[in-house]
């Protein structure tokens, strides 16, 4: 108790020391603004004060705020304090206008703010409050975290899945955003369950930062720390209300420790306490609606968004037996991954190899893009003028509500006769064997005379003759049993599924360990490759399982406690890999835990 008698000795006296030298001022981050955008107000006092009085911010509307920051200094031997105010205000109209002067009392003595003139020009309006403040950075704005306890920690830190619309076309491309908002010190966080988004082609949006982009934004006039933890694209695959479940994550708040004591020394001197809390989001419910049936046309198979279509042919004059490459591209915005194949008609002459599809998608915040190829390797095998027919490509396009079908341009393609025996080969149409064509020498149509010729006899009575004849039944009888076999072991789907277990694991693990220069991809892998694993060998449907029963199947089976722990620890490092940097331990290392775990439960199991 007499070190606390001290303590606030030595800090009335250095008030009063300081006491001639109290400056009371205000600051604006701006004098001229737009309007929608957001201005910051700071009263800042250089000593212990009291009774502030805000001004009453005239033409602005208060957003945010007050926004109470303490600071304590020492610097040789002399302590001092200060006290800042801190407000968001945005302008209510155009025009000049004045921050009056603020009050506090301080010593028992008055002080005032000079005012301050601020200039509003027309701005970008709408929610541009909002935008101005999304200012990226690689951690929260330490502004925005309330201080001291939390009594209400749901109302200071959730989880919101956004997505830019709630009613689209089967096959529409939809933006959905899992963001955090918080204005507590988080000390760790990690997921515990991500939707599955049943119902939706789905592709993340990858994020090569490996850090967190905090930005500010004001959400019911009150300022948060946001931060976005996952961005998809989802796409649609049948009509109907389609609900998309929560996402689960368990974060450690780090605030203020309560006083046992009430003493308010305690409050000032003491530490910090951690507070586990679960933050779930809302589900979000996404109505689809099904493609019209009116005005679709036969050559529609299913593209949703918005397209071109071009086709190109890398020479028009060539010889029969050259190589021609006949191209089409599709390109824009919409599901692009899930075109289905072009069937171009070629002519009968031609011979016709299956496509090379080559991809240049690109999926970021506006969704997905680019443009799809399909090259196509002809070998025209005599000549003659030819014509490759146009292709008709049909897209809906949601915005409109509307079916659009493009054409291509066809081409004209001269062949020349081809030289050497190369161009002695038999050109096949679809019409049967009647249009095969003698097109040298060298082909004929079989001969239907009656002569045959006798090619040897030492062969018939050999003992491989006998050999041969025997492997036919023998063959069949082992087929036969074989089958039964295989029918009986796949009757049992659970003892399949465990049984190829460890084959299903180690093509995720081969997966894995070629990201192993890509962090974020190294790590989902391997946890996907654990995750699917265990749900096989312990058959546990994938959307149930959790720790809790990942070590109650595993303990029921009787594997040792060790292993189950270090299971469970290399799961918890995957899932926290995928969000924060993780030190201490390579991805190497890590793959080759992982592998060897599976091994000793493959073992044991």
């Amino acid at each position: 108790m007499k070190i606390k008698l001290s303590i606030l000795t030595l800090l009335l006296c250095c008030s009063s020391l300081i006491f001639a030298q109290v400056k009371f001022t205000a600051s604006v981050n701006k004098t001229t603004i737009g309007t929608g955008e957001v201005l910051e107000v700071t009263f800042s006092i250089n000593a212990n004060g009291d009774r502030f009085a805000p001004p009453a911010f005239g033409g602005f509307q208060v957003v945010g705020g007050p926004n109470v920051s303490n600071s304590m200094s020492m610097i040789n031997g002399v302590t001092s304090s200060s006290i800042a105010y801190g407000y968001d205000l945005v302008p209510t109209r155009e025009g000049e206008f004045t921050i009056g002067p603020a009050t506090i009392i301080s010593g028992g003595r008055s002080y005032s703010t000079f005012p301050i003139k601020i200039k509003v020009v027309k701005g970008q309006g709408g929610q541009a409050n909002q935008q101005a403040q999304q200012q990226q950075s690689n951690g929260p704005d330490s502004r925005n975290i309330q201080k001291g306890r939390v009594s209400d920690i749901s109302k200071s830190l959730f989880l919101r899945a956004e997505v830019d619309k709630t009613t689209a076309y089967m096959g529409q491309q939809i933006m959905m955003n899992l963001r955090l908002y918080t204005r507590v010190n988080i000390a760790n966080g990690e997921p515990e369950k991500i939707p599955d988004l049943n119902g939706f082609y789905s592709q993340e949006i990858k994020n090569n930062n490996p850090n967190a982009q905090w930005r500010t934004e004001i959400l019911n006039g009150v300022r948060y720390n946001v931060t976005d933890i996952k961005q998809t694209v989802l796409f649609p695959e049948h009509e109907g209300d389609i609900t998309i479940e929560p996402s689960v994550m368990n974060f450690i708040v780090r605030q203020q420790a309560a006083s046992s004591s009430g003493d308010p020394f305690d409050a000032f001197f003491g530490g910090y306490e951690d507070v586990k809390y679960k933050v779930k989001s809302t589900p979000v419910v996404i109505h689809v609606k099904s493609l019209p049936l009116a005005g679709k046309p036969a050559e529609f198979t299913g593209a949703v968004g918005k397209f071109n279509i071009e086709a190109s042919l890398d020479k028009k004059d060539v010889k029969a037996n050259d190589a021609i490459n006949y191209t089409i591209k599709v390109s824009g915005a919409g599901n692009l991954k899930l075109l289905k194949p072009i069937s171009p008609t070629f002519p009968a002459d031609f011979e016709k190899y299956e496509p090379k599809i080559t991809d240049t998608i690109t999926i970021n915040a506006s969704g997905a893009s680019g443009s799809r190829k399909y090259t196509y390797l002809l070998i025209p095998r005599h000549q003659g003028d030819f014509t490759i027919d146009p292709v008709k490509f049909a897209y809906f396009n949601p915005a409109t509500g509307r079916y659009v079908t493009l054409t291509t341009q066809a081409f004209h393609i001269k062949v020349a006769k081809g030289s050497g025996d190369g161009s002695n080969v038999t050109a096949f149409s679809n019409a049967g064997k009647q249009d095969v064509k003698v097109l040298s020498n060298d082909i004929r149509y079989i001969k239907t005379g009656s002569e045959l010729n006798e090619v040897g006899s030492d062969f018939y009575g050999s003992g491989l003759y006998y050999f041969l004849l025997i492997l036919g039944p023998v063959g069949f009888v082992g087929a036969l049993v074989y089958g039964k076999w295989r029918d009986k072991n796949n009757a049992d789907v659970v003892g399949l599924k465990s049984r190829k277990a460890g084959k299903v694991a180690a093509k995720h693990l081969a997966s894995a360990k070629q990201q192993l220069n890509d962090k974020k991809a190294f790590y989902e892998n391997l946890f996907r490759g654990l995750y699917g694993y265990l749900s096989d060998k312990l058959n546990i449907p994938y959307a149930d399982l959790n720790r809790e029963k990942i070590a109650s199947e595993l303990k029921a089976r009787s594997l040792d406690e060790s292993l189950i722990n270090e299971m469970l620890d290399t799961l918890d490092l995957c899932e926290m890999a995928r969000y924060a940097p993780v030190s201490g331990i390579t991805e190497q290392q890590v793959f080759d835990k992982a592998q060897n775990m599976i091994n000793n439960i493959e073992n044991k199991i």
